[in-house]
């Protein structure tokens, strides 16, 4: 029974980390905005429009897309400049 108890105790553990690392969400425009990032330029490219955030020492360079039919213009992605 002892195992029995350890081994689930484990799994949910487990299980806890595997949702807390997978709840993290990729970085936004939004979410940047709202970590204090201010955008400080932006560029056309093939894949579309990108922009440029700063905070600090930090850069980093978001691409969005929009389309005639979507709602809002959406963050295809953000990475890191270095």
């Amino acid at each position: 029974m002892k195992k029995l108890v350890v081994g689930s105790l484990a799994f949910v553990a487990f299980a806890w980390v595997g949702s807390a690392a997978m709840a993290e969400e990729a970085a936004t425009v939004d979410t940047l905005l709202a970590q204090g990032y201010t955008v400080v330029g932006a560029i056309t490219s093939q894949i579309g429009p990108g922009v440029f955030l700063e905070k600090g020492a930090s850069l980093m360079l978001c691409f969005i897309s929009e389309t005639p039919s979507s709602v809002a213009v959406t963050t295809r992605y953000c990475k890191p400049v270095h």
